[in-house]
């Protein structure tokens, strides 16, 4: 029998990023059991452990992926519980600790700002602003976004439009897909909303501002609102903050646009030209990591499948709601094959020179990223023989989980245990990070002080 003080020091003795994976894993077992509970589905009969288990993951991770229309299938209870999995898992269990531990202890131990850190990926600029700023701007958003979508859902709905307010307020802003408009049109998402700019854009913005990512957030409060009300000199932002927003930006505009010139005569056929830009900006939006749909995915052409799936791998920013390998990481490579060709020796960002450290670390992320996605695709693939999944489709749904996106071209709910399976251990990992996972399994061990290898000669190319 252990006791507790030796059960503390075992915890305490395990490496931060081994503790934050754990936690998400904790997390995603207890809300499985819980949506395994028959006082949880609409039935009132026990949801089986697999597909408790895909819901879970899929909360959790932000994602939105589901086996059931949320609403079919869940009860009040039952939707209560995954909110609140996507409310943790968006802002990540170790956020809700550190914030808990700052309102009680008004301080921090070493250990709990290591975990804070690992937890905003590797941010050490002033972590008790930082933890603060998260949740405050966190609440408020998602306060703001549920009162703005109440003008529209309380007046269609009545006091239930309440509770759908800030269900999809909350979904959006954890980027996590998750709908409860079932009741109107079962798996339809926000289709019946296409061309209504103040769910539509409310919710994009929702969904953008949750994947710019916290230390983003942090920095644009800090260099440019604050000397604003303080009537200072604005500063300027940093370098990591420059890049998410520009890429951000082009990636929404890139997005729209080719959207509405693929999608023209097809799925935004017999809307306004306006109703098809608005469309078209929040598909582009969603395809950052949100996982809402406005229009039918199934339907839509293979090659804006195919873009889709572009947007989806790249997805959100670092220490946000988002998942994807980054926007940070995707900006790095294209950087470095630029650098390359141009006969630079280092990667060369906006005139300044990248840590090699950081170029490994994309090219290892986007490397395993590619052998998860390969695998997940081919598992769909191979193990659903009852029904016909084209590759594309395979291929979208498992870029889906990885990036924690949550949309579908409508094949979740016919795939097997198997696929199940290796879908929840994808959006794991994409929620997580491959680099982050693979270090909480194998551990960190660090080569010996002065150990001096022989240089290994290799020709590439």
């Amino acid at each position: 029998m252990r006791y507790p003080g030796e059960l503390v020091k075992k915890i305490k003795a395990i490496a931060p990023v081994r503790l934050v994976v754990s936690s998400f894993a904790l997390v995603i077992l207890v809300g499985a059991l819980l949506l395994m509970l028959p006082a949880a589905s609409r039935s009132g009969q026990a949801t089986s452990f697999i597909d408790a288990l895909f819901t879970s993951v899929s909360a959790t991770c932000v994602t939105g992926l589901v086996v059931f229309d949320t609403w079919t299938h869940w009860n009040t209870l039952g939707q209560v519980i995954i909110l609140l999995l996507i409310q943790i898992g968006g802002l990540g269990i170790i956020t809700f600790t550190t914030g808990f531990t700052l309102l009680v202890r008004r301080k921090l131990s070493l250990r709990d700002m290591q975990l804070a850190i690992e937890n905003t990926a590797g941010n050490t600029v002033s972590i008790y602003r930082l933890v603060r700023i998260i949740l405050a701007f966190t609440l408020s958003c998602e306060f703001v976004g549920a009162v703005l979508l109440c003008i529209r859902f309380v007046p269609q709905f009545g006091p239930y439009g309440l509770w759908i307010s800030v269900f999809e307020a909350v979904s959006a802003y954890c980027n996590a897909g998750f709908d409860i408009l079932g009741f109107r049109w079962k798996d339809g998402s926000l289709i019946g909303y296409i061309d209504d700019p103040l769910v539509s854009m409310v919710i994009a913005f929702l969904i953008i501002t949750g994947g710019l990512g916290f230390i983003v957030i942090s920095d644009l409060y800090t260099a440019k609102i604050r000397p604003i009300l303080r009537r200072q000199k604005r500063a300027h932002l940093t370098l990591h903050s420059a890049v998410v927003l520009k890429m951000t930006a082009i990636l929404l505009v890139l997005g729209t646009v080719l959207f509405l010139l693929l999608e023209y005569t097809n799925t935004l056929k017999g809307l306004s030209f306006f109703g098809k830009l608005n469309a078209s900006f929040f598909q582009s939006a969603s395809a950052r990591t949100a996982g809402f749909a406005s229009v039918n995915i199934a339907q839509e052409h293979d090659v804006t499948k195919l873009l889709t799936i572009l947007l989806m791998f790249i997805g959100a920013s670092p220490a946000s709601t988002g998942g994807g390998i980054k926007t940070t990481t995707f900006v790095v490579l294209a950087s470095t094959v630029l650098s390359v060709i141009r006969g630079h020796e280092d990667t060369i960002l906006n005139k300044r020179r990248i840590d090699k450290g950081v170029v490994y670390r994309a090219l290892t992320i986007v490397s395993v990223a590619f052998l998860v996605v390969f695998l997940t695709t081919a598992v769909i693939l191979t193990s659903n023989d009852e029904h016909a999944i084209s590759t594309v489709d395979a291929l979208f749904e498992a870029v889906s989980a990885f990036g924690t996106v949550g949309l579908t071209a409508g094949i979740t709910q016919i795939l097997s245990p198997i696929s199940k399976v290796a879908l929840s251990l994808t959006m794991f990992i994409g929620r997580v990070g491959p680099v982050s996972l693979g270090l909480a399994i194998a551990g960190k061990k660090a080569r010996r002080a002065g150990a001096v290898l022989p240089e290994g000669k290799i020709i590439v190319g």
